[in-house]
């Protein structure tokens, strides 16, 4: 019975080492990464995996874009970088390092994508590799410069509510913003001349 009892027993933390062997492999990255056109923004990311490296582990990352099967924009390997990206892509990452950090500079409209990180590694079980599932949805916005102060608005929004449903720029909206104006305009200058008025006629009334 006792030797039942051990077999069962070395069955199951056999099966239950499988299964943590399987979620010890990953590769982390940021849900969500928010920029602003012509600025920069760093992906930072880092992997890890349950196997034994090689003696030459030869590890290589490569990075995905729009969905999980998209065109490759940059691979360390090579080396290859995507044409949509040249000299606007840094990569900050070590061979032989489980981190690191992607970097794209003079961000444009046309960026806002999902990015998916993916390495590939020599292990004493041979070559394997894996990517990012989820990715890093990187949304743009557009830089608004006023003469105060410059400010962020999405650039979906610019034209919100200027627009009528021909594309014509709404002159209503206008309108009312300058009749408003002239109204407050009278109501600060006219005020004053009212009680200017009113002061004269008590001052000139015959006593009583």
């Amino acid at each position: 019975m006792a030797q039942t009892l051990l077999l069962l027993l070395s069955a199951t933390c056999l099966h239950t080492a499988g299964f943590t062997r399987e979620n010890d492999l990953g590769f982390n990255q940021p849900a969500v990464l928010s920029g602003v056109q012509g600025g920069s923004i760093e992906v930072p990311f880092s992997f890890y995996f349950p196997w034994e490296l090689a003696k030459d582990p030869q590890m290589s990352i490569a990075w995905r874009w729009k969905n999980y099967h998209g065109e490759v924009i940059y691979n360390s390997t090579q080396p290859f970088l995507h044409e949509h990206f040249k000299g606007r892509l840094i990569m900050n990452w070590t061979q032989g390092q489980t981190s690191g950090v992607l970097r794209i500079l003079n961000l444009k409209e046309n960026d806002q994508a999902t990015y998916f990180g993916r390495v590939f590694l020599q292990t004493t079980e041979g070559m394997k590799l894996w990517q990012s599932i989820p990715g890093t949805k990187l949304i743009i916005h557009a830089l608004i410069t006023t003469p105060g102060s410059p400010f962020i608005i999405p650039s979906a929004v610019l034209t919100a509510g200027l627009e009528d449903t021909r594309g014509q720029r709404n002159p209503s909206l206008l309108n009312l913003g300058a009749m408003v104006g002239m109204v407050m305009a009278k109501v600060v200058v006219i005020i004053p001349l009212y009680g200017w008025v009113i002061f004269l006629w008590w001052k000139q009334r015959p006593a009583e």
